[in-house]
This record gives C-alpha cells, structure tokens and sequence, in this order.
C-alpha cells in the first residue's frame, strides 16, 4: 500500500486516524502513514509538533512500528 492518499480515499477517514484531527492533517490509518507522518513532521507547524508528535506514537505502537526519529521522540517527551 502507498503512503499516498487520494482525495476521496483522505475525506472518507474519521477523524480519530490524524494526528492533527482538527487540521485534517497527517493521516495514520495504517504503519506506512505512521512512517511518512514521521518522515514529514518536520513540516508541522512548531506550536502543534507536540500534538502531532505524541499521535505518531500513539499511532506507532498500535501498528507496532519503531519510532526512530530523536526529534519526534524529543517532542513527544515534552523535552
């Protein structure tokens, strides 16, 4: 599976599958979106990064993905 969306396949996810679910934004329905959610936190903006950070690996360990990013794991810690 891609970790690419369509529009249609984004706009049919419940909200409760982002890790900004306000913003729409970051979708992790499956392990590939957690690591391109990672691969692409640096483009979060900084006030919402520790939101977004705590969602990947909230996300990370229901799909049972490795986290490797310092900078997420930094953020998620509130450190």
């Amino acid at each position: 599976m891609s970790d690419k969306l369509s529009y249609e396949e984004k706009k049919e996810l419940p909200d409760s599958v982002f890790g900004l679910p306000e913003r729409r934004e970051y979708p992790m329905p499956d392990a590939a979106h957690v690591r391109a959610a990672e691969a692409y936190f640096r483009y979060c903006p900084e006030e919402l990064k520790p939101k977004l950070a705590r969602a990947i690996l909230r996300f990370a360990k229901e799909y049972g993905v490795d986290v490797e990013s310092p900078v997420v794991l930094s953020y998620a810690s509130g450190s």
